[in-house]
């Protein structure tokens, strides 16, 4: 078994899921008392989000490379990055080091293609929905059209995550309005929705509605048990 090697604390709460995920995969697959090897480098969130919101991107790199570098010294296999919007310097991480960084939006796309979906629907922070870096990529590798929610709309999915469920909040009226916005993805043509944010799962749950929910957190896991299980 191959060692994973993720990039965490964006927030701790999505990256103990991760983990959770990563080892319940592994025991299902080969059952008894595997569990994955893994290592995590988990940086402090709060240095992260002043580098976000200030536009500081260059910083967010230097840390993301630094972290991979450690990885990559500490003997893991693969680097997953283990948020979203940091996959904007996924290419940077990727050229600095040896190993496979492994793109959570191509473990989204696997997904959507395997349901025969042509355009989805994107939450996440404003960053993941605006930038080109994750909507970019589905179109140009895969093909596949996005629609991202209004204005209006982008701010507040923004701002539940930011402000709620990075700091595990979990509230009925933020749930509701998670599901107005994905009804108005739908509305749009959208035929699924990409939950691009690790944290939405925490919130938005598919018994919640009955448009297809991709759960980037679970799928990205998923990529990461198949590479490291993979003969």
């Amino acid at each position: 078994m191959k060692t994973i090697g993720i990039i965490g604390g964006m927030s701790w709460e999505s990256s103990l899921v991760y983990y959770r995920i990563i080892n319940e995969i592994v025991r299902e697959r080969l059952g008894g008392l595997h569990s994955a090897k893994s290592l995590m480098v988990s940086v402090d969130f709060a240095l992260i989000e002043a580098m976000q919101s200030s536009g500081n991107w260059s910083g967010a790199t230097e840390v993301m490379i630094r972290c991979a570098h450690q990885l990559e010294s500490g003997g893991a296999d693969c680097v997953l990055i283990a948020t979203n919007t940091m996959h904007l310097m996924f290419d940077a991480v990727q050229a600095a080091i040896s190993l496979p960084v492994i793109h959570i939006a191509d473990a989204a796309a696997q997904r959507i293609q395997s349901l025969n979906i042509k355009t989805i629907g994107l939450l996440g922070t404003k960053f993941t929905m605006e930038m080109d870096f994750y909507s970019g990529r589905l179109h140009d590798k895969f093909g596949i059209a996005t629609v991202i929610p209004g204005e209006s709309d982008r701010e507040e999915v923004n701002r539940i995550i930011y402000q709620e469920l990075v700091l595990g909040l979990i509230s009925g009226k933020s749930k509701n309005e998670f599901l107005r916005v994905i009804a108005d993805l739908r509305d749009k043509g959208a035929e699924g929705v990409i939950l691009g944010c690790t944290e939405i799962p925490l919130l938005v749950k598919q018994e919640d509605t009955d448009i297809p929910l991709l759960d980037t957190t679970a799928l990205h896991a998923q990529s990461a048990v198949d590479f490291a299980i993979r003969d």
